[in-house]
């Protein structure tokens, strides 16, 4: 089965480019709370988008189903609402599919349900150790439909050098094959393109397969806008990238073996490259 794609943006040109190259969920970033903090001097996106980008997503995509990332589970203050009213806000916006970013223990993950109350398909993005610590009880909660594995924050928390260290040292696998079990659907992590990146995207596409992801990130590097100069290259490229991306998924179906030789050079390839860091 082809990976599902997800893909930030709040701009709709974008948006509908990934749709017609076959993107499944269009990516709606409204998280911020501690963000900035947590990856202060890391070249990751921090998009802060908001409920009226929601809102105008929703009148411009057709196909592609509308994800929503929200803050971590919060009270209001003078700053922000609270998490209820930022998840209510969404829903009502038009996010099929809302996800909950940083949380750490059961009673967070079960408030979120509770919140989402059965109105959208519930979505953990799994980057802290204590939920890592945690995580056999999460997943035993009714209402939770996917989870995805966030390797920059995990990896901060973890103090790696390189967000695919915990790829390569069976850190995802352990969970993946957690989920599996519970036959929960689950990810991890963003791709560059296939031959781009520190760890070429098509390594990674490859540990999707062997270990039964079903959903990925493309990564702003994916197809950089600010070395594009029209709407017209951008879509060029990114859809040439999408269709190059599908071919290798197509081989990974019919060529297994390809699992094990990929796993033997994601750990080499990790080890050299923290070596030099």
């Amino acid at each position: 089965m082809a990976l599902r794609l997800m893909y930030i943006t709040n701009e709709p040109e974008i948006a509908q480019i990934a749709e017609a190259a076959g993107v499944e969920r269009i990516f709606i970033d409204m998280e911020y709370i501690g963000k900035d903090l947590r990856q202060a001097g890391m070249d990751t996106v921090q998009s802060h988008h908001t409920v009226e980008d929601v809102q105008k997503m929703r009148q411009t995509i057709t196909k592609s189903e509308l994800m929503v990332r929200v803050n971590p589970i919060h009270e209001a203050s003078d700053v922000y609402e609270s998490s209820k009213e930022e998840i209510d806000a969404v829903i009502k916006a038009g996010a099929d599919v809302v996800m909950l970013p940083y949380f750490k223990t059961k009673e967070e993950v079960q408030n979120f349900i509770e919140l989402v109350d059965g109105r959208a398909v519930t979505l953990l993005l799994l980057e802290t150790p204590e939920a890592v610590e945690n995580i056999d009880q999460i997943i035993d909660l009714p209402g939770l439909d996917e989870i995805f594995i966030g390797l920059n924050d995990l990896s901060l928390g973890y103090k790696k050098k390189f967000m695919f260290e915990i790829l390569a040292d069976g850190t995802v696998e352990r969970l993946c094959m957690k989920f599996k079990q519970k036959g929960i659907p689950y990810g991890f992590g963003g791709i560059a393109s296939l031959d781009g990146g520190k760890l070429p995207g098509k390594y990674v596409v490859k540990e999707h397969y062997r270990l039964g992801s079903t959903c990925v990130i493309l990564s702003r590097s994916f197809c950089p806008l600010d070395q594009i100069h029209s709407l017209e290259e951008f879509s060029y490229v990114f859809i040439n990238r999408v269709q190059e991306l599908r071919k290798l998924e197509t081989e990974c179906e019919e060529y297994r073996r390809y699992f094990v030789e990929n796993e033997r050079a994601v750990v080499d390839k990790v080890r050299f490259i923290c070596e030099g860091l």
